[in-house]
């Protein structure tokens, strides 16, 4: 048996190890030393596949400008201290642009659509999630055939979100002429070390001018059309003008450290004709397309679909864009999260599908209540992330205590990641509130100043508020044990959510 004293030697050095490396971070390192106690060795080998970002991209996108950070007179003072403190985190300070607001897919699928067939020299697209169904068949045929027709198109996937997407169908893309590539793909070597590091942007800019930006991929569960997924209400933004260069600088950033797919051309498709050989109906005119898609929203209503959020309307907004980097120390959206709640003065309404912060948010949320903040936020009742959906119920019930208002959407799944603050500032990304978001996962999100567009995102957010639940602090103490027994026990498992 004294094989069993060197394996206790041996697994008390390596949990060392952890306490030591992790010694800022006492939650994720008492989660490691407990996996390491319960799996010996093995733990330890776990750790270090998740836990070695040693040679992740640490370069940190910030604004050498100053003198362009400054916010017209016209805002309040939350607005003129939050963007003056975010000017150090920003991609290249304070940008112009116009923004329009989709609150559904299928609004946001037929305005690229139409952008992506109008684009004349450059498409990029940047995809945690790319489906090869409808929604995504399209999109790859017209960037086939825009290829074709001398377009530069860049194709850029996530290996693990995207990771059943069909080689064929890449094969297809890069007999076109397209780029293709993918962030840190499921296999050697990158599959040893940075299965854990995730590309969860969800972007498209065209020609350098339009950029689209927010909570939605491209896949047909996202239309909210899907009967195996039900009802799906998420929130992405279009922005034109100056604001969506900066989108493009992460994109660029993005693209060198992705992985050229391994796929080898054995053609070169050089003529229209060759497209429709591969391409069935890559050739379709897009308002065909649109009419067929809008032929399956005939059976719903408006208010169903909300349709109202299909509206062209462009606002004028103020815009900082930042980027999250797992291979920094300082998780710079998780940073500005935290100063737009600790800033506001008379409104917050967060939404978010993946609630699992760290005590710093909860201490920012509770404080801002004790101001007199107006604190309202929205989560999903039934979560398509069961774990998360468990973590995530333990931490409301010292929120309803402090006086935050909390809302169950009971329609379908919300994905939407949105926050406004003091009817005049919003926050639109893909990054959610939880600890993958803010410290595992390259990010995208944008602070916009603008009083139309706050305003636009609070409507949309009071119409969900019809389709949900108040959450009473009654709700949570009559749950039974056996339930808030599972719920803490996923909470265990927070700072890996």
């Amino acid at each position: 048996m004294e094989w069993i004293f060197y394996l206790y030697l041996i697994n008390t050095f390596f949990i060392l190890i952890i306490a030591i490396r992790d010694v800022r971070r006492p939650a994720k390192a008492l989660n490691w030393i407990i996996i390491v106690l319960l799996l010996p060795i093995i733990g330890f080998l776990l750790y270090l596949s998740i836990s070695n970002p040693k040679f992740i991209h640490r370069k940190r996108l910030t604004s050498s400008k100053s003198e362009s950070n400054k916010l017209p007179d016209t805002f309040g003072d939350s607005a003129s201290v939050i963007a003056d403190s975010l000017r150090h985190f920003t991609v290249n300070g304070l940008r112009m642009g116009r923004v329009q607001v989709f609150n559904n897919g299928i609004a946001k699928y037929e305005q690229l659509l139409e952008s992506l067939q109008n684009a004349q020299k450059t498409i990029d697209l940047e995809y945690f999630i790319f489906r090869n169904d409808q929604i995504g068949n399209r999109i790859t045929e017209l960037l086939i055939e825009k290829a074709v027709n001398g377009v530069r198109v860049r194709f850029m996937r996530d290996g693990l979100g995207s990771y059943n997407f069909p080689r064929e169908k890449i094969r297809q893309m890069v007999e076109a002429g397209i780029e293709c590539r993918a962030i840190f793909p499921l296999r050697f070597p990158w599959i040893f070390s940075y299965w854990n590091y995730r590309d969860h942007c969800k972007m498209a800019i065209i020609d350098g001018k339009i950029a689209f930006n927010g909570g939605i991929n491209i896949g047909y569960e996202y239309t909210g059309l899907n009967p195996d997924v039900g009802f799906w209400r998420d929130t992405h933004l279009q922005v034109i003008g100056e604001a969506s260069a900066d989108l493009q600088t992460v994109f660029d950033v993005h693209w060198e450290i992705a992985v050229p797919e391994r796929i080898k051309s054995k053609t070169k498709l050089k003529t229209k004709s060759e497209v429709t050989k591969i391409n069935s109906i890559g050739r379709a005119d897009h308002s065909k397309w649109s009419a067929e898609l809008g032929s399956e929203l005939s059976t719903l209503d408006d208010k169903e679909m909300d349709i109202s959020a299909k509206t062209r309307t462009l606002h004028k907004a103020y815009i900082h864009t930042l980027e999250g980097n797992p291979g920094i120390p300082t998780p710079v959206i998780r940073q500005a999260y935290f100063i737009c709640i600790t800033q506001a003065t008379k409104t917050i309404d967060l939404t978010t599908p993946y609630f699992v912060p760290e005590t710093d948010i909860i201490m920012a949320l509770k404080t801002a209540v004790a101001r007199g903040v107006r604190v309202r936020l929205l989560v999903p009742r039934h979560n398509n992330q069961k774990i998360v959906g468990l973590a995530s119920r333990t931490y409301y019930g010292e929120l309803i205590e402090a006086g935050v208002q909390i809302y169950q959407y009971d329609k379908g799944m919300i994905h939407a990641k949105v926050l406004t603050i003091d009817e005049e500032i919003a926050e639109v990304g893909s990054a959610n509130y939880d600890m993958r978001s803010f410290r595992l996962h390259y990010e995208v999100c944008q602070v916009l100043y603008s009083t139309d567009v706050a305003r636009e995102l609070t409507d949309q957010f009071e119409r969900d508020l019809m389709d949900s639940i108040p959450l009473k602090i009654e709700d949570l103490l009559e749950r039974p044990l056996t339930e808030r027994i599972v719920e803490q026990s996923a909470r265990l498992f927070s700072p890996l959510l």
